[in-house]
């Protein structure tokens, strides 16, 4: 039974956890890390690590994802993105990544404002593709309708529809919504949705036909969600109801299984691994691939949040450049602050757990850190 707590006389809340609150429990087995597998699947694709890079122009650019792909994992590409405004973004990228903090907003408004260009999404998708890499574009819930055929047609091999918090349940008084069952039904690559929060929230997205479910918000190195709309999300919490969720509907469906994927909260490998031992079969990363030396966004890091026209919820951070891509997912690693050698982290953690695949290890036990007397 979930612990609560009361807040007043009038309302009463249920206690719930981050990933800093959470402590892994080695087992009574251990296991050598390079007799472990870190691989994952995404309907028939199937990825060497549980990472994706996010969507975030200042994590991943059509070279990155390529470098992401060579590297055994996928990078998304912000289809909204600067990239699909601009033939070359790259001087909007360093003015962006040269501003005082306080002028940032204000140009990033600026230069987001330019229109989308359907033209530009085909053609940073084919330069993915003609890689030979795993292709995945992002699209906001606002945009999918009307720019989703453009972004089938020129091909993609998962599609992410990403927001704040995305149900399948959006009512509108103005328009039509985007129908999502209905939207998945019909299209022919796997869909990955979210964010969710809750157990509630990601079954209706399973049962609408998500491959997989994003938890949390992403950007927290870059949100300012909980300052300005109140909203924020506890985030080992929600990866565990979440996994519960999945569970439930691989019941309920006769053994479809939804990918659980979190997002947010994860700037260092220990939060990472962490995640995964909740439930996570992988994990959207940001900031701590915003920090390598082929980052796009030059050692500082921002989410669509920051740029909104009337109500920015997001800041451009200071995120600084620790190593390559190659040496943020596989090391070697040169300081213990856990900025680099994410998989070689997550290898340790699952072979002094003594678990064999990521599957497995999301039964780990954990322990409570926190002190929430």
């Amino acid at each position: 039974m979930a612990q609560e707590t009361e807040i007043g006389l009038g309302k009463k809340a249920r206690i719930a956890y981050g990933l800093d609150d959470i402590s892994i429990v080695p087992s009574r087995r251990t296991r050598d890390p390079q007799d472990v597998s870190t691989s994952w699947q995404v309907d028939a694709y199937e990825f060497d690590i549980p990472v994706i890079g996010a969507p975030m122009d200042s994590v991943t650019s059509p070279q990155t994802a390529i470098a992401m792909g060579n590297l055994g994992t996928v990078g998304v590409l912000d289809l909204e993105g600067l990239w699909t405004r601009y033939e070359n973004p790259e001087p909007i990228l360093e003015k962006i990544a040269s501003l005082d903090p306080d002028d940032a907003t204000a140009y990033l408004q600026q230069a987001y404002a330019e229109p989308i260009k359907p033209e530009l999404i085909v053609e940073r998708l084919h330069e993915i593709r003609d890689a030979g890499v795993t292709v995945a574009g992002a699209l906001s819930p606002q945009r999918t309708q009307q720019y989703y055929s453009t972004v089938l047609n020129a091909g993609v091999d998962l599609f992410v529809i990403r927001g704040t918090s995305v149900s399948a349940e959006h009512v509108s008084k103005d328009h039509e919504p985007l129908n999502l069952k209905q939207f998945i039904y019909d299209l022919d690559v796997p869909v990955i949705v979210g964010g969710a929060a809750n157990y509630r929230a990601a079954l209706h997205l399973m049962r609408a036909g998500a491959a997989g479910v994003l938890v949390g918000f992403g950007g927290v190195a870059t949100s300012a969600n909980r300052q300005t709309i109140g909203v924020s999300i506890p985030m080992a919490t929600a990866i565990s109801d979440v996994a519960e969720a999945r569970r439930d509907y691989m019941d309920e469906s006769g053994g479809r299984y939804v990918q659980v994927i979190a997002d947010g909260s994860m700037g260092e490998s220990g939060s990472f691994v962490t995640a995964l031992a909740m439930g996570a079969d992988a994990a959207m990363l940001g900031a701590p691939l915003a920090r390598a030396q082929e980052a796009p966004g030059h050692g500082t890091h921002w989410g669509s949040e920051a740029r909104h026209a009337t109500l920015p919820r997001g800041l451009r951070s200071e995120v600084g450049t620790v190593g390559t891509l190659q040496e943020i997912l596989y090391g070697p690693s040169h300081k213990a602050d856990g900025t680099t050698n994410f998989i070689g982290a997550l290898r340790r953690a699952m072979a002094s757990c003594g678990y064999v695949d990521i599957k497995s290890f999301q039964r780990c036990p954990v322990v409570v850190t926190a002190n929430r007397s």
